[in-house]
Formats: C-alpha cells, structure tokens, sequence
C-alpha cells in the first residue's frame, strides 16, 4: 500500500532551485535510507513528506490520515522534568489517565458510588485498549537500549543531561511514539558503536515504515532496503540496499557517460562538417546539418563529480619507527578516572582504530597524546623526528574570526592567491566564498576547511578524532581513499564501521578504564566481538533453562516406596534415567563454561593465533550448546516422566 506519493517534484527558493524533477513512493513497511551531498535537498525533503514545506511544482500525496515521527519535533521536551518523562512524552495523555485511575480505584475503595463506578470502567477500557500497560515496559527497553538505567531515568533530571544526551533522549522519544512513517535524521550521532547496533536491531524489527537521512555506510547498509539518493540537481530512487545502490549507481553512471562520450563525438564530427562546407559548395547541407545540431537535445555528463571535495594526504619525512610509546599512564577528569595504568606503543605504519562507549575517554587520551594536556600519572611521549596534525572533532582548530582566504594563506604566506583560491577551490569553495567568514559556515563546511588545513601540514603521524562527523557520505568516500594511500601513521576514533573497517589494522579497545590491544583488524575484532556476545547469550539461555528444570524438580512429588515391584522396578528405571540426563548436563554445562571463559578472557586475543584459536573455539562452544539443548530437553522429558510416575504411585496408595 503506497503511503507517500511524490510526482515531478521541485523546490526553489527565490531564483534558485534546490532539487527538481523528483518522483518516488514509498509503500507500507519499505525502509528507505537518503543519501547525498550536505545542502542537496536531504532535509527538504523531510519538510515536504510533513507538509511544512509546499513544492514548487509537482504534487506530493500522503495515505488519508498518515501519521509521521520526526526526531526534529522532539528536541524541546515540554514541561518534562525527568529523563522518563521525556521519553515517554507521546503517551502524556495516556500516562495521566494512569494517574486518574489510581485516584478514582483509591476514591472508590472508601466510598461506592454508581457514577464514579461507570467512569472508572469508562476509563479503565480505554485505557486497556489504547495499549496504557505496554507504554512503560516499552519506554524502558528503549532508554535502555539507548544506554540510559530505566529506573535511574524516572528521577534522573532533565536539565543535567549534555547536548549529546539530550539527542538519545530525543530520539528515544521518537522511537517509542505511535506513527505510520518514522523520519530519522542522522540518528547515528552521539551514538557508540555498541548502541549502534542495538538501534540497527531494532529498526530491523520494526513494523513501520522508515525513512532515514545518514551518513553512516555500515548502518544505512543493515538497515535499509531502498535508497533515494540526491545529485545533480535532483534525486534518483534505487530498489534494494545500501551495497546495491553503490553498484547501480555506478553502472548508471558508466551508462550516462558513455551515452555523453558518443553524442560528443557526433556534435564534434557535425561541427567539423560544418565548419569545413558552410561556404563551401555544400554549404546547403552544412546549414541543414546546423539547424539540426541546434534542435539536438544535449545529454549531460554523469553528476557525482563537480563539487567533489579533492582531498591529498603527503607527508614532508619518514620519521622514526617508534610513534608514540605510553607507560603506566593513568588519565582522569576531575574525581573520574577515565583511563588507568595503560602501557602500550605505536609504531610506524600503524593503522590504530580507537572504539569504546561515549564517555570512556577516548577524546580525552588524543588530546594527551597531542600535547594539550598531561597524563595524572605515567609518561605518554611521541618520537622526536614524529610530526603531529590533530584532527578535532569539535572543529577548534578552524579559527571562527577569519575569512577563509585569510584561514589558508597564514598557513601558506608564500603562495600567490591564486594557488590559495586553487586549493579552497578544492574544498568546494569558489569565487566570493573564499571570503566567507568562517563563523557563518555549516557544520559540514567547517569539516571542509579542516581537511584542507590538515591537507597542508604534511605531517607524519594523523589523529583524527571523529573524522566522519559532519561529513556527507560522497565527501567521507573521498577522505577514507586519501587516508588508505597516505604514507604515515594514523591514529583514528571513530563510530563509523565502514572506516574502521576498511582502514583499522590495530584495535584498541577502552572499556571500564582499561585498554586492551587486539593486534587484528577492526573487522576481526568485530567476529571476535560477536563470538564474545554470542557465548554471553548462550549463558543466559543456560541459566533460564536449568532454573526452569530446577524449579520442575523441586515442585515434583517423590515417592520412594512404590505399591508393587513392577511400580518399583519402572521408577527406579526412570530415576537413573533422569540422573544420567542430570549428569550429561552438569558436564556440558562445565565445558561450556570453561569456553566461553577463555572466549571472555582479552589476552587470548593478543597472543599470537588468538584470533583463529577464538574461531576455532566458537565453532566449538555452537556444539556444545547443541549438545547441552538437547541434554537439558532430555533431561526435562524424564524429569516430566519422573513426576508423573510419582503421582500415580502415590494416588494407588
């Protein structure tokens, strides 16, 4: 069932015209990922699917009675004071006819009065059928999930919460409201990878249909199942996911430039034509042969390359092998120890991928590494003939007072200024932008003029903090490619999986104060990681099942003195066969145990083979737990026999 219908759609703005020529529908259940440049059109967009915005042309046609969540209408949270209340926001209503109905069950329970009886039915079944008793389980998975305490939230304040905070609970909001089309813009923001993942999940499991702006190749990759994707002046829709679009789109594009290659060929041979016989003896077919070189419809080029942010990383020297060495260093903010007694060393061609929870101090151990502050305790040195560029996600090293001319000939006071505007050129500033002050640039532009100051300082050794941030997914492709074929060393934290993946060589992971190296690839670390919350699930599903079996033993009767021998002889046949069942158990379950200890132990991931010996005992802890399902059915079936059995020996009695 189609739920938006848009047609031959456009958007200006005085004389300029953002996108036209647009035509999609999204039908019921369809999860569509958009993707394009900063300033294309992406949050246009959501303003016509809303009805905020009208098209300038073309017609955009919504289901009667469509409802549609958008994370931007929950940034101010009303008159919530708490984090829970500000989640559950949507259900306002619903939550103080809660309240009501406690107020009536309490007026009624000293005081029976036949109208106040009606009303609280009244109420009551409205309440049941509106779903009034899923609305708190529901808010708490979600701030759950979203890495807040659900019980904590009922009383944690609202107005202590960062701006990064503020944003989970936002989207929380968003995520539990009841809408036919959920609208997320960049949802992945001041989101780690952890709860990444728990969000990837859940938008998999949902039953509404989707529509999601981001940046995130990894995540629009396991989440969608449509791409509509803006350039050149308008935006293309593609069926099938994220690494579906990337080759469609490519193809398309080879078709379109081949198309342009061979009409400008034959406009290249008929203007020769021309130029050689129009006051030549043919010279009537020569003027034919304008006239319809005039009425030829002129294809384009492929868009995708004007405007694409042309991005070098070079380095001025080698430097020496050893980068960047720490020892017994211990990192704290204020009364928080955020990182305690780590010893660990980079060395030249180190590609080190930094992950952990928000919050964990990763920023933090940069910015120490940089020189911009220093370790509480131990040393944290980088190598004498070591150059650094420090890549602030927080943008601070573009200086806001300057126009951007100025921002790059400081870096440059020998260039001519057209080798300056050449190289903001580059960026995607031209003409009267180099001029712009760089205070009045979009979050997105800002990330361009670090990327061209970092281009110029040719350092050896890239800490990049955040690198993705800001950055439209064509512009993020174009600085993973300058990183792969730069020469020097690079440290980077980042949430985008995609980088991590292609780029990371060396892992380390900051996790309750401490560091463990994972001397594989991030995407490695990533099998070793599901290995890990695997065996975690396989556990609690042990524990659940052997309490279940446990509590069906204790409820069961027992009888040890049957009526007749035969009685005596089934049931004693019937204990052993429960007590081998019980046995085969305890031993799976201690084998189980032992794997996946070694599974949750880090150093087996720093020895040599750690990472295939992880594999290898994964494969085996799938057995076991195959092996234990079926002993601890087993063993319930005769549990089931031996209770039974007991209670008819003892009613014979």
């Amino acid at each position: 069932m189609t739920q938006v219908a848009i047609g031959g759609v456009a958007v200006e703005f005085g004389a300029t015209t953002l996108f036209s020529d647009v035509t999609f529908t999204i039908a019921a259940g369809e999860r569509w990922g958009v993707v394009g440049r900063n300033g294309s059109g992406k949050t246009t967009l959501y303003k016509l699917l809303t009805g905020a915005l009208a098209p300038s042309e073309g017609t955009v046609s919504r289901q009667t009675g469509l409802s549609l969540s958008l994370l931007g209408q929950h940034r101010e949270f009303g008159d919530a004071a708490t984090v829970w209340a500000a989640a559950a926001g949507p259900f306002a209503e619903l939550l103080a006819l809660e309240h009501s109905l406690a107020e009536q069950a309490h007026a009624l329970a000293e005081v029976s009065d036949g109208a106040a009886l009606s009303r609280y039915g009244r109420d009551l079944e409205r309440f049941e059928r509106e779903g009034g008793y899923t609305i708190a389980p529901r808010v708490d998975a979600v701030l759950q999930g979203l890495g807040f305490d659900p019980t904590a939230a009922r009383e944690q304040p609202l107005h202590q919460l960062s701006g990064g905070e503020r944003g989970r609970v936002g989207l929380a909001r968003q995520l539990v409201a009841p809408s036919d089309i959920l609208l997320l813009d960049e949802p992945t923001n001041h989101l780690d990878l952890e709860t990444t993942r728990w969000l990837e999940d859940y938008l998999r499991e949902l039953d509404r249909t989707l529509v999601l702006v981001s940046h995130d190749r990894a995540f629009l990759a396991a989440v969608v199942d449509h791409v509509l994707h803006f350039e050149g002046g308008t935006a293309v829709p593609y069926a099938g996911g994220y690494e579906s679009f990337v080759q469609q789109r490519q193809e398309r594009r080879l078709s379109q430039q081949r198309a342009f290659d061979k009409q400008q060929r034959v406009v290249a041979s008929e203007a020769d034509y021309i130029g050689r016989n129009i006051a030549g003896q043919n010279s009537r077919q020569a003027k034919g042969r304008r006239k319809k070189l005039e009425r030829l419809p002129r294809l384009s080029a492929p868009a995708g390359e004007e405007g694409t942010m042309t991005l070098r990383l070079d380095i001025a020297e080698r430097g020496g092998d050893q980068v960047a060495v720490a020892e017994n260093v211990t990192i704290a903010v204020g009364n928080r120890t955020l990182i305690e007694r780590f010893s660990g060393r980079v060395v030249r061609g180190d590609r080190l991928g930094i992950i952990g929870p928000n919050g964990a101090g990763k920023s933090t151990l940069l910015r120490a590494l940089v020189g911009e502050r220093s370790p509480d305790v131990g040393d944290l040195k980088v190598g004498n003939s070591i150059r650094v560029a420090y890549y602030d996600q927080q943008l601070g090293q573009v200086p806001l007072d300057k126009v951007l001319y100025d921002v790059i000939a400081e870096l440059r006071p020998q260039w001519e200024r057209r080798l300056v505007q050449g190289h903001l050129g580059r960026f995607g500033f031209s003409g009267d932008e180099v001029q712009r002050r760089a205070s009045t640039l979009s979050g997105g532009e800002r990330a361009r003029v670090a990327l061209a100051m970092l281009m110029l300082t040719r350092a050896n050794l890239l800490v990049l903090d955040e690198p993705t941030n800001h950055l439209d997914v064509e512009t993020i492709e174009v600085l993973e490619d300058a990183i792969e074929g730069y020469d020097g060393t690079v440290i980077l934290v980042s949430h985008d999986r995609a980088m991590l993946r292609a780029l990371a060589t060396k892992v380390w992971v900051l996790h309750e104060r401490h560091i463990t190296e994972f001397a594989g690839s991030f995407a490695e670390w990533e099998v070793v990681s599901e290995e890990r919350a695997h065996a975690a699930s396989v556990r609690a599903a042990e524990e659940i099942a052997l309490r279940r079996v446990d509590e069906k033993k204790r409820t069961a009767r027992r009888e040890d003195r049957p009526t007749t021998s035969d009685a005596r002889r089934q049931l004693r046949q019937v204990q052993e066969r429960a007590t081998r069942a019980e046995q085969e158990v305890a031993e799976l379950e201690q084998e189980v145990t032992s794997v996946t200890a070694t599974l949750d132990d880090p150093e087996l991931y720093t020895r040599p083979g750690g990472v295939q010996e992880a594999n290898r005992l994964g494969a085996r802890l799938d057995k076991l737990r195959t092996r234990l399902d079926a002993a601890l059915a087993t063993w319930e079936q005769e549990t089931i026999a031996l209770e039974s059995l007991e209670r008819e020996t003892t009613s014979s009695r």
